[in-house]
């Protein structure tokens, strides 16, 4: 949110801080296999947003938004402790759609490719309409 180097910098350490956590300290069942993509602090150090992705389905993703939303506290906690800051920025998580905008694109790229492929078979066989040269040449102009 911020191009603040101390931002920056907190945000990359807030990132380590929080998948540490998750990964040893968070005991929830409904933490499926989250990932932290990301994290953006603003300005003022008093918010940082956490980006994460869960491999799994709709279920998966809601059931690690709860935990996540119940673990808050906890980890804004060991946030705190580690960073050793006056003030503790807030944390809001936020699932990341990187994963469903890539596969988007994805099948859009497939989709294109697929159209060449076609576009150049039935080109392999085609002929001109006119012509195949349909340009006046001056050689030509001189036998009329």
């Amino acid at each position: 949110m911020s191009d603040n180097p101390r931002a920056l910098r907190l945000a990359g350490t807030i990132k380590k801080i929080v998948a540490r956590a998750l990964e040893s300290e968070i005991k929830d069942p409904r933490l499926g296999f989250v990932t932290i993509t990301d994290v953006r602090v603003t300005g003022d150090l008093q918010q940082a947003s956490v980006f994460y992705t869960v491999l799994g389905s709709d279920e998966d993703r809601a059931g690690t938004a709860a935990a996540l939303q119940s673990a808050k506290g906890k980890l804004r906690s060991k946030v705190g402790s580690e960073l050793g800051i006056r003030l503790t920025p807030s944390l809001e998580f936020h699932l990341d759609a990187v994963p469903e905008s890539a596969a988007s694109l994805d099948r859009a790229l497939h989709e294109a490719q697929q159209r060449d492929e076609e576009l150049r078979r039935l080109r392999e066989n085609a002929t001109y309409a006119g012509e195949a040269d349909p340009y006046r040449h001056a050689d030509e102009d001189d036998e009329d």
